[in-house]
């Protein structure tokens, strides 16, 4: 009576959750890393500066709280591979490095401007988000300058050989 075993398969509420979370194996990858830190530091970094009398510097941890899950969702569930509209390394190049400047700038703003605790915490949060965010576009630049160098060419996309019977000029 005492010994129940647990179902083999999950739930209809463990499966939904499941699908929501990030893989394990992005998770446990350097972008998921530096993604998921974002996103705990930029919620840390918000809660501070609510608290705090530097409330109007809520709004830049709040929308790079937002972009930082938008972008772990679209990594984990590989929407950025079926959505290819946008450029998604430079968009996430563009998105660190304005985070960083913006981040660096309002935490020395918050650290020196105002004398509350929950203001030096936010700070201070904002500097250690900084330098997340610094890495992560580090990274990032990094694998755009080994891109570039290698010509733009990529392994996952085929290359476009002219048709036998295309109506170009060149013929």
């Amino acid at each position: 009576m005492g010994d129940i075993e647990a179902p083999s398969s999950p739930g209809p509420r463990q499966s939904v959750l499941m699908s929501v979370l990030p893989s394990r194996e992005f998770a446990s990858s350097r972008k998921g890393m530096l993604l998921l830190a974002e996103v705990a530091l930029s919620f840390i970094s918000f809660v501070c500066f609510a608290a705090s009398t530097a409330a109007g510097f809520v709004t830049v941890p709040l929308l790079e709280f937002l972009a930082a899950v938008f972008l772990v969702f679209a990594y984990s569930t590989k929407f950025n591979e079926r959505f290819k509209g946008f450029l998604w390394p430079l968009m996430d190049f563009m998105r660190c490095v304005t985070a960083s400047v913006i981040y660096f700038i309002i935490s020395i703003m918050a650290v020196s401007k105002y004398a509350d605790g929950s203001s030096k915490a936010a700070g201070v949060f904002g500097f250690i988000t900084t330098i997340v965010f610094a890495l992560d576009f580090y990274f990032i630049f990094n694998e755009l300058a080994t891109f570039l160098k290698a010509g733009g060419e990529s392994n996952d996309e085929p290359t476009r050989e002219p048709d036998e019977f295309s109506d170009s000029d060149s013929d």
